[in-house]
């Protein structure tokens, strides 16, 4: 794991201007999808930095790395087929400070980048966001009924440390769903060709 960095709070401060780039390719098995950055996430330039957000000991306890990453090693998990983007690319100190109409309009670019990038799946990474961004106000967690081209929608708690409503277990339990369902969609694919 690359040891991480903390920013000064002038480094913070000024990351309200910044944009983090996304960790994308063609193709992959599952797009993640954050809400937007945050100012330590944007300070340090990678996705889900801030100490406490618990996506990267998610990912390892839901069987997508074999190791725990650090933010710092975002990039590796393109090897594996996985990729990062966000919702809303405006840095927030919150992602509640945030309105509606933006997160609308990152639905509608998010939509489309993943018709371009074509994943099996994307996983929106909090259920509050995808209803307000897709207008789907009854969506829970989970696989959606609604697609996106041939694109599985899938959605996941914020994985923030901010989100209460989700303990760590409850998060490892979510991930390990989405990873069995990736796994098994990629075997029967394999099987067909």
């Amino acid at each position: 794991m690359t040891k991480p960095w903390k920013p000064t709070k002038e480094q913070l401060l000024a990351a309200t201007n910044k944009t983090v780039r996304d960790v994308i390719a063609p193709d992959l098995r599952v797009l993640f999808c954050g809400i937007n950055p945050g100012l330590y996430t944007a300070a340090v330039g990678h996705h889900f930095a801030r100490p406490g957000n618990r996506f990267w000991p998610a990912l390892l306890a839901g069987g997508f790395t074999e190791r725990l990453l650090s933010p710092f090693d975002e990039r590796e998990l393109l090897r594996s087929g996985f990729g990062i983007t966000n919702m809303v690319r405006r840095t927030t100190a919150t992602a509640d400070l945030l309105n509606k109409e933006e997160m609308r309009e990152g639905g509608k670019r998010l939509t489309a980048k993943v018709l371009r990038y074509r994943p099996k799946v994307l996983a929106i990474l909090g259920v509050g966001t995808y209803r307000v961004a897709f207008n789907q106000p009854k969506a829970g967690i989970g696989r959606q009924k609604e697609m996106m081209g041939a694109t599985i929608v899938w959605v996941l708690p914020n994985p923030s440390g901010l989100n209460a409503n989700y303990q760590a277990a409850d998060l490892a339990r979510l991930f390990r769903e989405l990873r069995d369902a990736v796994d098994t969609n990629f075997r029967a694919e394999s099987s067909n060709e």
